[in-house]
C-alpha cells in the first residue's frame, strides 16, 4: 500500500510535465533547494520555438512588476496544510452542501485544487481596492515571524498576513499586484470550462487588474468592464469630481464556451406572464397587427372567414400561413370568441432576458442593482447597527447571479467579508435554483480598527466588537460573518415558509498538516527513533480531521454525506455511499478489512500504525485483491 502525500499538489512540476508533453527538448533536469532532481525548463530554447524569428536581446511586450517572479513561484509551491471541520460552529453539518472556510485564501485554493478542480461555474470577488488604507496580504512565507512583525505592524496569535499598503510604499502597485496575480492563478484552475469571474475594483486598481487578467485567463476571454453606479447623490464635499462609480470586470474561463447572459426580470414584469405549460410562462396576445406583410384567410370554427377588418382593409397577421397552420395543431394559436366577435390568440411566451447593459445605474429598470448604502442596510436589518464596512448590496450579486447559473452550479467567493455571497445564493435558491457556495475568509482580528483615524472605520469596528461580546464570541471577521449568514437564512425561510432551501454551511479551518514531521522525512529517522515514535499523527486530531484531510488528498468535494458506524468496536466512515471508506483505530482486524472490502469502495485508507509490521499490510492488499481489486486503498 502506498502513502498519501498529504500535501498541496507542485504545480511547478505539473505545469513543465505539461510542457514535456510538447516540447521535450525544452525540459531537463536540476537540482532543487532540497539537493533532489527536479524537472527543469529551458526557457531560452523554449522561447526560441515558440517564434518564428532569431531571437535576440531581452524585449519583448509584457505586464511586469517588481515580485512577480516570486508571486508566479508562491502560487505554484506546495504547502502542507489541511482544513480541519468544525461542526459545532456549522448549521444543518449533516445535510448542507455550502462550505464557510476561515484563512489565508491563498493556501485555501491551494488545498481546493484537487477537490474542485473545474467545477466552479461563477467566482465573484471584492478583494482590497488598494486605496493606501487597505490592508493587503502579503506572501513572503520565507520571513521569520519577527520580520513579519516588524515588517507589516499587524499580526496576531492567528498568524494573520495583512499590512497595510500606504501610497508612500516604494512597491504599492507591485505588491498589490502579487497579491492578487497568485490568487487568480490558482482560482483559474476551479473554474468549469464555461465558467466566469466577476472582480469589483475600483480606480485605484482597475488597469493593473485588467492587465494581470489578461495574462492570468487571456485577453481573448475578457469579457466585459461593467460600470456600477454605487452611490447615488451627496459627494459636495469632493475636490473635484464626485464618484459614483465602481467597476466589475468580467472574464470568461474559455469565452467559446461561455453561455448567454439575460438580466434576470422584476417580479411587476413576470406578473404580466400569468399562463403556464409545459414550456414555459406566457400570456394570450393578440395575433392580428396593425401593418405587416403576412395577408391571408383565417377561418374560425363557425365558418367565419377573418381576412379583412371592419374599413375593408386586408388583415395583417404576425406570422406566415405556413407557422400559423403548424402553431394551429401544437396549440400555440387559438381562435376564441369575446363576445360577437372572433380574436386569434397566439402564446407571447417570456423571452429568456435582457442582455445586460455594460453601465449598471441604481435605477431598477429589469432589477435592482444596489448601491454601497443598500448593502449597509441589508446588514442593518439584521444587527440593527452598521457592523460591516462597505459591505456589497445582496442585489448586485443576486444581478450578477442571473446572469447564466443553471441548476446545481457552485459559486466561489474567496474575499468573502460580510458574507453577501453566502445571502444572495440563498436568496437565488428560494425562485427554484440549487446553487452551492463556497465562502473562504481570513480571520481578521476586529481590535486594531478600534483604534483606527477614520472615526467611520472606528464606529463600525465599535459596533462590531458589541455584538460579538454579546454572542460571545471573539472579535474576528469571521465569527461576525457567519452571524449575518446564519440570521439571513433564518429570515429568508421564515419570509418563504412554502419554498425550501438549503440555509446551512459546513465551517472548516485552515491548520497546519495533520501529520508529524516523520510522516514527510522517514528516511531522516533511524529504526530506533521510529520505535520510541508513538504515531505519525498529531495527538490533537480526531478521525474527522483524518477523514477531510484524505478527501483533500484524494481530490473529494468537502461537501458530500458521510457516515460512521461500528464493526467489531472499530469505527468505520463511509463517504458519498462508498467514494471513501476509512477506518483510522489502532489494530484493526482482519474481519473489519473484509467488510470494508466487501462494500467495494472506490477508495480506502488506513492509518500506517494500524497495522503491526510490513506483512500486515501486505496481508490488507491481498484482501482487497481478492474481494475488491477496483479499491485504491493507501495509508497514512
Amino acid at each position: 500500500m502506498d502513502k498519501l502525500k498529504m500535501e498541496t499538489p507542485d504545480l511547478t512540476q505539473s505545469n513543465i510535465e505539461k510542457l514535456a508533453a510538447l516540447f521535450p527538448a525544452c525540459v531537463t533536469e536540476a537540482r532543487g533547494e532540497d539537493g533532489k532532481l527536479k524537472k527543469a525548463v529551458n526557457f531560452e530554447l523554449l522561447r526560441q520555438m515558440l517564434s518564428d524569428v532569431v531571437l535576440e536581446g531581452d524585449e519583448a511586450y509584457e505586464f511586469t512588476w517588481v515580485g512577480k517572479k516570486a508571486a508566479i513561484v508562491e502560487a505554484n509551491r506546495p504547502i502542507r496544510k489541511t482544513l480541519r471541520p468544525c461542526p459545532a460552529e456549522s448549521v444543518d453539518w449533516d445535510t448542507t452542501e455550502n462550505l464557510y472556510i476561515e484563512g489565508d485564501n491563498l493556501e485555501v485554493l491551494k488545498l481546493l485544487q484537487e477537490s474542485y478542480l473545474g467545477k466552479v461555474k461563477m467566482i465573484y470577488i471584492d478583494p482590497p481596492y488598494n486605496t493606501g488604507n487597505d490592508f493587503i496580504y502579503r506572501d513572503d512565507f520565507a520571513q521569520s515571524q519577527e520580520e513579519y512583525s516588524e515588517e507589516s505592524g499587524q499580526v496576531d496569535e492567528n498568524g494573520e498576513r495583512l499590512f497595510k499598503n500606504t501610497d508612500t510604499n516604494g512597491r504599492f502597485h507591485s505588491d498589490w499586484c502579487s497579491m492578487i496575480y497568485s490568487r487568480l492563478n490558482l482560482s483559474k484552475n476551479l473554474l468549469k470550462d464555461d465558467g466566469v469571474i466577476f472582480i469589483s475594483i475600483d480606480d485605484s486598481e482597475v488597469k493593473n487588474l485588467k492587465n494581470v487578467c489578461d495574462e492570468v485567463f487571456g485577453a481573448a476571454n475578457f469579457v466585459a468592464q461593467l460600470v456600477w453606479q454605487n452611490k447615488k447623490g451627496g459627494g459636495n464635499d469632493a475636490k473635484h469630481i464626485a464618484i459614483e462609480h465602481e467597476y466589475i470586470l468580467v472574464y470568461a474561463r474559455n469565452i467559446t464556451l461561455l453561455g448567454e447572459f439575460y438580466e434576470a426580470y422584476s417580479d411587476a414584469y413576470i406578473k404580466r406572464y400569468k399562463e403556464i405549460d409545459s414550456v414555459g410562462r406566457f400570456f394570450w396576445d393578440t395575433f392580428k397587427r396593425k401593418a405587416g406583410k403576412q395577408y391571408y384567410p383565417i377561418t374560425c370554427p363557425d365558418g367565419t372567414v377573418l381576412e379583412y377588418d371592419d374599413d375593408g382593409n386586408a388583415i395583417s397577421w404576425l406570422r406566415s400561413k405556413a407557422r400559423f397552420d403548424a402553431d394551429i395543431k401544437t396549440g400555440e394559436i387559438r381562435i376564441v370568441k369575446i363576445g360577437e366577435k372572433w380574436s386569434v390568440q397566439f402564446k407571447q411566451r417570456i423571452p429568456l432576458g435582457k442582455t445586460p447593459r455594460s453601465i449598471f445605474t441604481t435605477d431598477p429598470v429589469i432589477t435592482d442593482r444596489g448601491t454601497t448604502s443598500s448593502g449597509a442596510s441589508d446588514v442593518y436589518e439584521y444587527f440593527k447597527k452598521d457592523v460591516f464596512s462597505n459591505p456589497k448590496p445582496v442585489d448586485l450579486i443576486l444581478f450578477l447571479l442571473g446572469f447564466g447559473l443553471t441548476d446545481d452550479d457552485t459559486v466561489l467567493d474567496f474575499f468573502s467579508g460580510s458574507g453577501t455571497t453566502a445571502e444572495a445564493v440563498m436568496r437565488s435558491n428560494i425562485e427554484g435554483g440549487n446553487h452551492k457556495y463556497i465562502l473562504v475568509q481570513l480571520p481578521e482580528d476586529i481590535d486594531p480598527m478600534l483604534n483606527s483615524s477614520s472615526a467611520n472605520a472606528k464606529r463600525v469596528a465599535e459596533n462590531a466588537v458589541s455584538v460579538l461580546d454579546e454572542l460571545g464570541c471573539s472579535h474576528i471577521l469571521t465569527e461576525l460573518a457567519k452571524e449575518r449568514i446564519r440570521r439571513a437564512a433564518k429570515k429568508i425561510a421564515t419570509d418563504n415558509p412554502d419554498k425550501p432551501f438549503d440555509g446551512g454551511f459546513r465551517v472548516f479551518k485552515l491548520a497546519d498538516t495533520n501529520m508529524t514531521d516523520v510522516f514527510y522525512s522517514a528516511g531522516e529517522y533511524d529504526q530506533g527513533m521510529l520505535d520510541q515514535l508513538v504515531s505519525n499523527i498529531k495527538p490533537d486530531r480526531t478521525d474527522l480531521d483524518l477523514l477531510f484531510g484524505c478527501l483533500l488528498e484524494w481530490g473529494l468535494p468537502l461537501s458530500m454525506p458521510y457516515t460512521s458506524e461500528k464493526i467489531e468496536d472499530c469505527t468505520v466512515h463511509t463517504y458519498n455511499d462508498g467514494d471513501l471508506i476509512a477506518c483510522f483505530d489502532e489494530n484493526i482486524p482482519d474481519t473489519v478489512i473484509k467488510e470494508i472490502a466487501k462494500r467495494q469502495p472506490l477508495r480506502a485508507v488506513f492509518r500506517d500504525s494500524s497495522f503491526a509490521d510490513s506483512p500486515a499490510k501486505i496481508n490488507v492488499g491481498e484482501i482487497f485483491k481478492m474481494l475488491a481489486p477496483d479499491t485504491r486503498v493507501k495509508v497514512i
